[in-house]
């Protein structure tokens, strides 16, 4: 019952952040039920909830068959990297998962907190999509988190908000069902898993109808701000801890 509850509200707080700031649900996810539970435990649970979320905020746009033609192929290739990594997520040795999990999330803290700008040439779009693609699908395997590089990259295009809005729902979804396929096929989805992911989507929902309804009465600039901040503060925690508990088991 106490982990029940724990996940409700977990989820609550990870739709929350997802309908103030329109991303994060997986992300916050992933962080918090990595602390509590194996990190490979926790992608089996955000799987339906972030899939029901993400299908919704890309159907939402109007612009849904050119961002498909224009990103199809980077899509192939997450799915490719997610096969790759689903590998490390699901190792017997517990601590590596953590520590690249807690390393991704401050990585990313880091580059949201300082947003560094730069452009991707249309010239090379080609080229470096398939790229960032598969990093993101490696990734997404190997931490359940899928945000890292694709995120940075998106907002390197000079997308219209609506239309990055519509490309990383697009990005999210098929990166969750990548992830959910690779841990069935590793035999990592449990039918109790699949029980409690069912279950997240109501809290999910419900964090994301709150968020929707207070975006315009917070500060949106100072609540990334607070929220990038603790997010680099349990990457970096989770990361030392899991690195700490490893170096020990080997001395």
């Amino acid at each position: 019952m106490n982990e029940i509850l724990l996940i409700a509200l977990v989820f609550l707080l990870a739709g929350y952040i997802k309908g103030v700031v329109g991303m994060g649900l997986p992300t916050v996810a992933m962080g918090l039920l990595g602390i509590l539970i194996e990190p490979v435990q926790a992608a089996a649970l955000l799987v339906i909830p972030s899939l029901v979320t993400n299908i919704w905020q890309f159907m939402s746009g109007p612009s849904r068959l050119v961002i498909l033609r224009r990103f199809g192929l980077m899509m192939f290739s997450l799915c490719v990297g997610t096969s790759l990594g689903i590998q490390f997520l699901t190792a017997t040795n517990n601590h590596w998962p953590n520590i690249t999990l807690g390393t991704v999330l401050a990585i990313y803290a880091i580059v949201a907190l300082f947003h560094p700008k730069f452009k991707v040439s249309l010239r090379y779009e080609k080229l470096t999509s398939p790229l960032v693609g598969l990093t993101t699908g490696v990734l997404t395997g190997a931490t359940g988190v899928f945000v890292i590089p694709a995120v940075p990259y998106f907002s390197s295009m000079g997308l219209t908000k609506d239309e990055l809005i519509q490309t990383l729902g697009l990005s999210f979804t098929i990166s969750t069902i990548a992830l959910g396929l690779a841990l069935g096929f590793s035999g990592a989805y449990s039918e109790a898993n699949f029980k409690l992911s069912l279950f997240a989507i109501l809290p999910a929902i419900a964090g994301m109808f709150l968020g929707q309804h207070n975006r315009d009465k917070i500060d949106p600039i100072r609540f990334k701000a607070y929220f990038f901040g603790c997010l680099f503060c349990l990457g970096s925690y989770m990361a030392l801890t899991a690195a700490y508990k490893y170096f020990n088991a080997l001395s």
